[in-house]
């Protein structure tokens, strides 16, 4: 359960704070975890939606995630040594904010979890930055920083002796308003500018219909896309419909890029073959990647079977031919040296005349 909360923490943070075609955002995710086989601290960070840094407590060093993000060290060649510094540091203040979490909820035992967010977005048109700060407790909503009112919102009545605290240290808040609308922003704009033709990169998707069951809603599946900003629905006789329609959220690829789903409730007919279609739209791209409602086309776990049994018939095939040949081969050899050598030195000199 914990795992699915933070999954769902994650992907909530990114659609609030969604990408557009001149909005930038940098979110750093914080998670002290006393899940088992999970590190017991890790930290990673998002520029776009992408994957720019990971730290955790067993390797103890901040790494980059993309290549270009290194770029940075030309400018600020102890860029990595802070990173690293600072997130060591910030692991042993999670590591005491966990316990004191447990003690206002009474947990004395059991797995839990906490999590921060923050970050900001900068507008690269008009030059507006935001900036926030959340916590999360075993997937649920603590506490949070408010920067228009300077304030703390407490989202559950055990964070409450927090938020007085927090509200009535003045000169911690200027720090953190000073982070979120200066200091961030200025390392966005770095990151955006060194990974411009990575992140404004885009790549269009492999769209799928798939069908678990003959009586299971048709799933149009798109996986592969970037950027993040896209639509993907279903289409009745060149008409968007909502009705008997839904939609997926959009998660990210370990590879950087985006996938999401639409799943339509229809009765699969060869009427509705001609009427439906999935449509994907990617932002930045005017051609529609259209896909039309076929039978034949649709995978489904029968189908997915079969074509695994087909590969793995043609992985056993193949070897078995090339054994055979060798055998063949062999066979060959063992039977010309058993040959009277007359015969073998006519066999030569046929050859040696042809």
């Amino acid at each position: 359960m914990v795992r699915m909360n933070l999954l769902a923490f994650f992907v909530l943070a990114v659609q609030i704070y969604s990408v557009t075609p001149v909005i930038h955002t940098l979110n750093y995710f914080q998670t002290a975890s006393q899940v088992a086989k999970l590190p017991e601290y890790w930290e990673a960070a998002y520029v776009d939606g992408v994957q720019i840094l990971h730290f955790d407590s067993n390797h103890r060093k901040a790494k980059a995630k993309q290549d270009w993000v290194d770029k940075i060290t030309e400018d600020d060649p102890h860029y990595w040594e802070r990173e690293t510094a600072g997130s060591i540091s910030h692991e042993q203040a999670f590591k005491v904010n966990i316990e004191i979490a447990k003690e206002r909820f009474n947990h004395t035992g059991g797995v839990h979890m906490l999590q921060e967010m923050f970050g900001c977005e900068w507008n690269d048109e008009t030059g507006e930055v935001d900036g926030w700060l959340h916590y999360s407790y075993d997937g649920g909503d603590f506490i949070s920083f408010e920067l228009k009112t300077m304030s703390w919102i407490a989202a559950h009545p055990q964070a409450f002796i927090t938020k007085l605290k927090r509200d009535q240290d003045d000169g911690v808040n200027q720090v953190l308003k000073n982070d979120l609308t200066e200091v961030l922003p200025f390392l966005l704009k770095k990151h955006v500018s060194n990974g411009r033709d990575f992140l404004t990169r885009t790549e269009l998707p492999t769209v799928s219909l798939l069908q678990k069951t003959p009586s299971s809603p048709i799933t149009c599946h798109a996986t592969g896309f970037y950027p993040r900003t896209s639509d993907l629905f279903w289409r009745k006789d060149g008409e968007q419909i909502h009705e008997d329609v839904e939609m997926g959220e959009t998660l990210p690829n370990h590879d950087g890029t985006f996938q999401t789903t639409a799943d339509l409730k229809v009765e699969l007919t060869p009427a509705a073959e001609g009427r439906y279609e999935c449509v994907f739209k990617l932002d930045g791209v005017r051609e529609e990647m259209v896909t039309k409602l076929c039978a034949k086309s649709i995978l489904s776990n029968a189908r997915i079977q079969e074509e695994e049994d087909r590969k793995k018939a043609v992985a056993i095939a193949v070897p078995l031919v090339v054994l055979v040949l060798v055998v063949m081969a062999v066979a060959l050899g063992v039977f010309l040296a058993k040959r009277p050598k007359s015969q073998q030195a006519s066999s030569t000199s046929s050859s040696e005349q042809d």
